[in-house]
């Protein structure tokens, strides 16, 4: 008999492995069905009570739907216009993983002035497995991007684009599931490789994996290490770039990421809990 991946981990207390992955997925899917609020609907009718539809809950399954996904990443910028509202999104944990806590913010695109901050918090539905962020965190984010009162027109996620080994990082995965211009800004390389971008900001490099080019190594700040940014779906890899630029405020990371990652971190008071 071929030997089954194993889906090892901790989700709270609770050690899951291929036998069990099933059963975690059922139970989250229960648990968002205890309170549901669905998210703006994309491509897949994807909501925040069933945002991996037909997965059976096992890593193989997983693996598979991240490359019929990433099918429906198209590069091309969709923006006719400047964007007016961009959103950023990041993910802490609570309770030892078994909360998610997802932050997102809503700026205005010319001043980078927050418009909306909130954090919410659900249970964990998956534990840790390289390689399938997604499949843990994109539930969290999803009831976050609900709490918006209206639609950004641009989303940038704490996390991998297409700079991933089956081409669906958070960010990619983000914008299939919801539609929405999506880039991604990651503080570490996740696959592939590149040269050290040069020393000014707005030098970059190509990120090379297995021939192909899925990011950009971008020295966003001066004597820091440089951002990998990597796009999602409706964004090109130099639109992706170009509006990792026009959103920064003198720190590494973009400003919608930046103000994120604090009010995930917690080291921002200033937001409406759900």
């Amino acid at each position: 008999m071929a030997q089954q991946d194993k889906l090892a981990g901790h989700c709270g207390n609770l050690r899951v492995g291929m036998t069990d992955g099933r059963r975690l997925y059922r139970r989250g899917r229960a648990l968002a069905r205890a309170s549901p609020r669905p998210a703006i609907i994309g491509p897949m009718s994807v909501s925040a009570s069933d945002p991996f539809p037909g997965w059976d809950g096992s890593i193989a399954g997983a693996r598979q739907l991240q490359r019929q996904l990433a099918a429906q990443v198209r590069l091309q910028d969709a923006l006719a216009d400047a964007p007016r509202t961009v959103a950023g999104f990041d993910v802490g944990f609570d309770d030892g993983g078994a909360t998610t806590r997802a932050a997102a913010v809503l700026l205005d695109a010319d001043t980078l002035q927050p418009l909306e901050r909130h954090l919410v918090r659900v249970p964990t539905r998956m534990p840790y497995v390289p390689g399938l962020l997604s499949f843990r965190e994109l539930p969290a984010l999803l009831h976050a991007l609900d709490r918006f009162s209206t639609a950004p027109d641009l989303v940038m996620v704490d996390g991998q684009g297409i700079a991933h080994p089956r081409r669906l990082g958070i960010a990619a995965h983000f914008g299939v599931a919801t539609g929405l211009p999506t880039v991604g800004g990651a503080k570490r390389l996740l696959c592939g490789h590149f040269d050290p971008p040069g020393p000014r900001p707005g030098d970059r490099s190509p990120v090379l994996h297995q021939g192909e080019v899925v990011g950009m190594a971008l020295r966003s700040k001066a004597r820091c290490n440089p951002l990998i940014v990597s796009p999602g779906p409706r964004v090109s890899l130099d639109g992706a770039v170009a509006l990792v630029l026009r959103c920064l405020a003198g720190y590494r990371l973009p400003e919608p990421t930046r103000l994120a990652d604090r009010l995930a971190s917690r080291r921002d008071g200033a937001a409406r809990r759900g």
